[in-house]
């Protein structure tokens, strides 16, 4: 299993239908991967885990940066998967971890894979506090080539996944 994409479950051919989330390890995109576990089956589609790491501007090109950060990414989607669907994953979920900024790695991946929808957070870890859409999912909205689902903090009684 690589930091790049790692499988778990069968994994359908990659023609099939897929859902990609963007996943940062906020409650937000927990509440994303449940909303695409809720999806996946009656769309019969799979999901596509994608959390983006950058190198900070502080930081010089230090070596063995991008293995550890790919490791500690990967370990993001994991926590993420494991508090969204505790010990049941769905079969067709795969992680990718892709260096980048969030919103432009969402938007190549989903049309690099032909995706059927992109799932996204309303708010992130870098929202600010009152805001209807962060940058990351109003650029989304703006720019995918497919369906995107903005999901807006946690949900409940009205049917949500929860």
């Amino acid at each position: 299993m690589t930091a790049d994409t790692a499988a778990r479950g069968s994994v359908a051919d990659d023609h099939s239908s897929r859902i990609v989330v963007g996943v940062d390890g906020s409650p937000s995109s927990v509440e994303t991967l449940r909303w695409a576990g809720h999806l996946a089956g009656p769309l019969r589609c799979g999901i596509d885990a994608v959390c983006a790491w950058q190198i900070p501007m502080s930081y010089s090109m230090a070596a063995g940066m991008d293995d550890d950060s790919e490791i500690e990414t990967l370990k993001v989607i994991d926590r993420a998967a494991g508090d969204a669907f505790g010990d049941h994953l769905p079969n067709d979920l795969r992680s990718h971890v892709r260096q980048g900024h969030p919103a432009q790695v969402l938007l190549k991946f989903s049309a690099d894979t032909h995706a059927d929808m992109l799932i996204v957070g309303s708010r992130g870890h870098g929202g600010f506090v009152g805001m209807l859409l962060g940058s990351t999912s109003a650029y989304c909205v703006e720019h995918a080539r497919c369906a995107v689902l903005v999901v807006h903090g946690n949900s409940g009684r009205d049917g949500s996944p929860r």
